[in-house]
């Protein structure tokens, strides 16, 4: 049995990390395949909505904007303006738009709140700012992790830069905004979420430094026209996309299990002989 042991561990090692080197890639895969079934959920919704439907959807959340901005004290105490989760809420799971960072490759739904359950693998809209419909005297603030093992959400947000752009689609509305700060601020620091009078903005945010957290970055995004090639129906493909990571180790496994069946059969033999 010790000899067997012996034998057997360097496969169980060399298996094992193999493992642990592929769980970020396949929990990224996993949770995007989650995701993308949830943004095309969302459209297969939209799709069945009347117009008269969506424009009313969409009064609503303007509606809810202009409470939230005339309402003092509301980034803190979001309950001062009541209907927030029924508001934009047309799948009734909590998905209100998603967002699109070409930048960063990054295509996310945006649900309601930021709760843990939610950042773990989506994106989620910070309660007592404004819903992410446009319109003047508005900020709309979306909230996401990054480095996470099992999802890459903004963990690349760094990398945007002044006149980058992104997307939301909110029912049949594509918004775009143009980066025109980055900012990295301490959590109890929160001057920049504020609603501007007449301005039409979104900011991103998340925790740095990587792996520290100790600082929040502030992507803001100021409203662009949006262009017609950002007007496309949405096609859930890179749930078929699947990793080389994923292909080498679906063969590198089997190919560990026939070199230990080997190497342990041709031990039993060499011991009988």
């Amino acid at each position: 049995m010790k000899r067997f042991l012996i034998r057997a561990l360097p496969f169980f090692i060399l298996l094992t990390g193999v493992i642990l080197l592929l769980y970020p890639t396949v929990s990224e895969h996993v949770n995007s395949m989650h995701r993308s079934r949830a943004i095309k959920s969302y459209n297969d919704v939209i799709e069945d909505m009347s117009n008269e439907e969506r424009d009313s959807a969409i009064e609503k959340a303007h509606i809810f904007n202009r409470k939230i901005a005339s309402t003092e004290g509301v980034l803190f105490h979001p309950e001062l303006v009541p209907g927030y989760d029924r508001t934009l809420d047309i799948t009734g799971t909590g998905i209100m738009a998603y967002l699109n960072i070409e930048k960063i490759d990054v295509e996310l739904p945006v649900y309601h709140g930021v709760d843990e359950n939610v950042l773990q693998i989506a994106a989620g809209h910070l309660p007592g700012t404004s819903l992410p419909v446009g319109g003047e005297s508005t900020h709309c603030v979306i909230s996401g992790h990054r480095g996470l093992p099992s999802a890459r959400l903004f963990t690349d947000l760094d990398k945007m830069e002044i006149g980058d752009t992104f997307t939301i689609t909110v029912l049949s509305d594509v918004l775009t905004y143009q980066v025109d700060q980055i900012r990295v601020v301490k959590p109890y620091e929160v001057d920049d979420l504020f609603v501007s009078d007449g301005e039409d903005y979104c900011t991103l945010f998340t925790c740095t430094p990587y792996g520290i957290n100790t600082h929040r970055l502030l992507v803001r995004g100021k409203r662009i026209e949006t262009a017609e090639a950002e007007y496309h129906a949405y096609v859930a493909s890179d749930v078929f996309v699947i990793s080389p990571m994923i292909i080498a180790a679906a063969i590198a496994v089997p190919v560990l299990i026939v070199l230990f069946i080997f190497v342990m059969a041709g031990g039993g033999k060499k011991k009988d002989e």
